[in-house]
């Protein structure tokens, strides 16, 4: 195996790094139906959240590795297309979700016993995340599918 397969293996590792937390980080919140789970829950999905930075440097940094060596560079539009949609996956996860998660879970934990039920004040703040987290995810499979298909 050259340097463009060790490349490859490396970044579809650094994808599976980063989509595999994200998929189901996601599910194991929402699942949450006591203050208790819910705290769980965020220990759980804090274990793993170094998993999508580290994925994420490798990911770039073979990404362009390839790109340089393939002399690909920006010509293709379905990279292109996948370098923005993974931009826009990332600021709506490290920009909108991960802040209004960690606000909601630290104003729970502070303010009530770990056996209640969550209020349903905050069960509205976190179903009102779950369609962006949707987004995220189904962002995720599409730049799956054109880093697999390329289509254009």
């Amino acid at each position: 195996m050259g340097l463009f397969g060790i490349l490859l293996v490396l970044h579809i590792l650094a994808s599976i790094a980063i989509m595999g937390p994200t998929f189901v980080l996601f599910i194991i919140r929402r699942s949450a139906k006591t203050v208790g789970q819910l705290h769980f829950a965020s220990g759980i999905a804090n274990r793993p959240s170094i998993l999508p930075k580290i994925g994420g440097t490798v990911l770039i940094l073979t990404g362009v590795w390839l790109m340089i060596i393939t002399k690909t560079g920006f010509s293709q539009m379905w990279l292109n297309v996948s370098i923005l949609l993974a931009l826009l996956t990332v600021v709506l996860i490290d920009g909108w979700i991960e802040p209004r998660v960690n606000k909601i879970e630290k104003s729970i934990s502070e303010n009530y016993d770990q056996g209640n039920e969550i209020p349903a004040e905050f069960g509205l703040l976190i179903k009102k995340i779950v369609p962006i987290e949707t987004a995220a995810q189904l962002l995720m499979i599409a730049i799956l599918v054109l880093m697999v298909m390329k289509p254009f």
